[in-house]
């Protein structure tokens, strides 16, 4: 009776260990030991990076049971160890990263490379990986292998002989150093990025000024900047600041080359024939003038941009004879110089009569060149000799105009006060004869 009684027990503490036991198990089975990394794979025991789609990488596996710094790193035969990954903190979890044989840049002994290497192929050979991971305890556990890399395009892309011309510039549309260009020679198919690195760590973005060589392929290339003011927008401050070329390959391989290049005097043009509140804004002598006799102008220039302008002659209050234009007097047209003209309906050649913005005294001289200042302003006299009539009509509207040569007339700025000018013309029996006179002579400036 007694044992008959006792099987029912012993079989439910049976059961219980069998079940307790498959449950302690299941637990270490599902939640692992307590090490900090586990299942470390290195899928591949070889890659051949190359770029040819076959064999170029390997994925590389692993598990953490908690956070730690993770370190993943190469020794060759000779123990130089380089890092793919270093000192990387990561969550519990687990991780899969692609690596296509690119590890931190490193030199050579025998590397003749320009610029500095940032990412860079391990040469063809056998290496030991590791992959580490320290915790927040000190604790350090690692987990080693062996994988070789054969067949690597290791040639770097390097960036050869950059240059910066000039090194400062001023973006301000005067026709003087408005752009800066850049040249390099790449040593190797890459893609390459061009960019001013701004003291927030912003990259301003520099375009390729493309020619016969494509871009990203070997060869010189060349970069054209003008700060932006070409499209209307506003440069950086006015600074030094790194221009940088980063070049990086198919495998992944980067290479980076820095130089320094100043802003100054930068920014949009901004100028207008200033309209008082009350009055003409071109307020001229006469309204009719008779033949060999003269009629005068006057207004006023106002900088209201953040960028000096510069301006070309002839001076304010040179007299032109009505058939004369700029040229006659030596002051060709100059690419980026501000200059008030005088402009008529039947003109034959656009603003014909040309003076600069202000006088000497209004304007600053910066290497040689002379202009308004920042927030200044100059009145600008002129004058015409009336030898005949302007054009077919009579009376003729004439207006002033601020001319931004080689670069636009602005709407605001162009036909601005219009007036109704009458040339007295008796008949023929009794016109004048103008009494001759040569144009005034253009000092040049040694």
């Amino acid at each position: 009776m007694f044992e008959k009684k006792s099987t029912p027990i012993l079989v439910g503490l049976l059961a219980f260990v069998l079940v307790a036991g498959a449950v302690a198990v299941g637990w270490r089975l599902y939640n692992g030991d307590n090490s900090l990394l586990r299942n470390v794979q290195v899928q591949k025991e070889q890659i051949t990076p190359n770029a040819d789609g076959a064999d170029d990488a390997t994925l590389i596996e692993y598990e953490l049971s908690r956070n730690a710094d993770v370190s993943i790193y190469f020794e060759d035969e000779a123990g130089n160890r380089t890092y793919f990954r270093q000192d990387k903190p990561r969550g519990a979890g687990e991780y899969r990263v692609l690596f296509s044989g690119v590890v931190d840049g490193y030199t050579l002994p025998d590397d003749q490379v320009e610029g500095e290497i940032l990412a860079r192929l391990l040469q063809n050979g056998r290496y030991t990986w590791t992959v580490s991971a320290t915790d927040e305890k000190g604790t350090t556990e690692t987990a080693q292998g062996q994988i070789t890399i054969a067949d690597a395009d290791t040639d770097l892309p390097d960036i050869r002989t950059f240059s910066i011309s000039p090194p400062t510039f001023t973006p301000n549309r005067d026709g003087i150093d408005d752009r800066v260009k850049i040249q390099f020679f790449l040593a190797k198919d890459a893609d390459a990025r061009v960019f001013l690195q701004m003291p927030d760590g912003e990259e301003v973005p520099i375009s390729e000024f493309e020619q016969d060589i494509p871009a990203g392929e070997a060869g010189w290339h060349y970069y054209d900047y003008e700060g932006g003011v070409d499209n209307g927008a506003t440069p950086p401050p006015d600074g030094t600041y790194p221009l940088v070329v980063l070049a990086q390959d198919l495998e992944g391989q980067k290479v980076r080359m820095e130089d320094q290049m100043t802003i100054q005097y930068g920014g949009v043009p901004r100028a207008d024939i200033f309209p008082p509140p009350s009055g003409e804004t071109v307020s001229f002598s006469a309204t009719a003038v008779p033949l060999c006799d003269s009629i005068t102008f006057t207004l006023t220039v106002r900088n209201y941009g953040a960028t000096p302008i510069r301006t070309s002659g002839p001076p304010p209050g040179t007299e032109y004879d009505s058939d004369w234009n700029y040229n006659t007097l030596g002051w060709f047209t100059e690419s980026g110089a501000f200059r008030v003209g005088i402009g008529y309906e039947n003109e034959l050649t656009n603003y014909p009569y040309r003076w600069a913005v202000g006088n000497v005294e209004d304007l600053e001289e910066i290497d040689g060149q002379y202009y308004l200042m920042p927030g200044e302003r100059a009145v600008v006299t002129g004058t015409i000799r009336v030898v005949d009539t302007f054009g077919e009509r009579n009376p003729q509207p004439m207006w002033a105009g601020l001319i931004h040569e080689d670069v636009e007339v602005a709407q605001f700025n162009a036909r601005v006060d219009p007036h109704q000018i009458l040339v007295d013309v008796p008949d023929e029996a009794n016109r004048p004869e103008c009494e001759p006179r040569d144009p005034p002579a253009r000092v040049k400036e040694d």
